[in-house]
């Protein structure tokens, strides 16, 4: 699969890179010409023209290959699955500790490729740009990728990981290997920006657009935060969208097909088990973006290869329009994520046990005058201090070891979060720990 030329409004080194190398990507009106060989490193997607996925055999020796000739990338593994795969995470960019950062987590769905192929070629294109634009928007900017972060699932094509669990909602609980890496991964690098890439089947007439997105929707979110995130979704992602011909909606929201107002929500809630919710609390800008997996036309029935190309190459589409919004607004986000990393520490308004940015949290799901803290037994805390941990909550051990259990206290930057784990009423909490009022 070629480059696409709309990265040129953002790196405009991936043209120079691949200048007569390789054709046009196919677009929303437009056919696939047949894909060049080139001394790029090329994934199995790009050498079969899309007709089928990447294998993880060849993700290792892709990745392996942008590494030798890329000069920018870093890889580490920051987990193994229950079947025993990496899960991997590839640093691009100079890591000047004022650069923004960008996490892009792909295809935590293993039944949903086209975000993971999309990453792939995103990884050798920034790695292997040659241009002063992309060098400066590297200098500045950080992106992480774990481009499988369903190994086990994407091995099998299925939703879940190997024990069939759904590890997007994970994020609260960690159950599973892949949702401690990613914890591990948001606590250790405190991302500005986590964007989640899906696929979804379309409801016609409905639910159907070619591209859905949707930002965080839990009330605990920090309100820049969250208005950075619905810029996110509705002033760049989207739009991106729209310039290259492909329509866009919110996800989880049916809407009229004639005058396109909202119909009913069929998904996309404030639970903060799931990702993009998840990161909104942890105070990262989250996105969760979907690309339409069902047959456009005629041709895509006809040749699933087109499908697939047309699906990777609206999330090559979407991740320009996040580009964008890294490069044009760093200091906003940097101002909005920073703010709210030191808010918990003085805070002392509610924190919400339910509800949503769209559905206003009841009298019961809110916890108007939260405690202080909450008191852990010796036997609760053994039982969650690693999740917690993992979490970034800080928590203060009583007794040697804390074999007296331990306290841990809402003045801290997670504040919301230790709410969400620890009090009996949340719907995902880890352990009901004892409320202190007093401070």
């Amino acid at each position: 699969m070629p480059i696409p030329a709309r990265y040129s409004r953002v790196l405009p080194a991936v043209l120079a890179l691949c200048a007569g190398l390789a054709a046009p990507m196919v677009g929303p009106t437009a056919h696939a010409a047949p894909i060049a060989r080139t001394a790029q490193p090329r994934t199995g997607f790009e050498e079969s023209q899309g007709a089928r996925w990447t294998s993880q055999a060849e993700e290792a020796a892709f990745l392996a290959g942008v590494d030798r000739v890329g000069g920018r990338l870093s890889m580490r593994t920051v987990g193994t699955t229950g079947q025993g795969r990496p899960l991997r995470l590839v640093r691009i960019g100079s890591g000047h500790p004022t650069a923004n950062t960008m996490l892009l987590i792909c295809s935590q769905h293993g039944d949903e490729p086209s975000g993971r192929e999309a990453c792939l070629i995103t990884i050798r294109d920034l790695a292997m740009a040659g241009d002063s634009a992309t060098r400066r928007f590297l200098d500045r900017t950080t992106v992480l990728v774990i481009p499988t972060a369903n190994p086990d699932g994407r091995a099998a094509d299925t939703r879940g990981n190997a024990d069939g669990v759904d590890i997007n909602r994970d994020h609260i609980a960690l159950g599973t290997a892949e949702g401690r890496a990613m914890a591990a991964v948001i606590r250790d690098e405190q991302p500005d920006v986590v964007y989640d890439l899906h696929e979804y089947g379309a409801t016609p007439r409905y639910y159907d657009k070619d591209l859905l997105a949707l930002w965080p929707r839990n009330l605990n979110t920090d309100s820049a935060v969250h208005g950075e995130a619905r810029t996110l979704s509705e002033t760049y992602v989207r739009p991106a969208a729209h310039e290259e011909g492909y329509s866009s909606g919110t996800y989880g929201i049916w809407t009229d097909p004639v005058t396109g107002e909202p119909v009913k929500q069929v998904a996309g809630d404030g639970q903060e088990r799931i990702l993009r919710n998840a990161a909104g609390i942890k105070h990262s800008i989250g996105l969760l973006v979907e690309t339409r997996v069902d047959a456009r036309t005629d041709a895509e029935e006809q040749d699933p290869a087109l499908n697939s190309r047309r699906r990777v190459d609206s999330q090559l589409t979407a991740l320009d329009g996040a580009f964008r919004f890294v490069a044009e607004r760093r200091t906003r986000v940097e101002a909005a994520t920073g703010r709210a990393r030191l808010a918990g520490f003085t805070d002392r308004g509610p924190v919400y046990l339910g509800g949503a940015d769209n559905d206003p949290a009841t009298p019961d799901q809110t916890l108007a005058d939260p405690p202080c803290g909450y008191r852990l037994s010796a036997a609760q805390y053994a039982d969650v201090r690693d999740e917690l941990a993992l979490h970034g909550v800080v928590s203060l051990p009583l007794g040697p070891r804390g074999l007296d259990g331990a306290y841990v206290p809402l003045r801290q930057s997670q504040r919301q979060l230790v709410a969400l784990l620890l009090d009996g009423r949340a719907a995902y909490h880890l352990t009901e720990g004892q409320p202190r009022t007093r401070c």
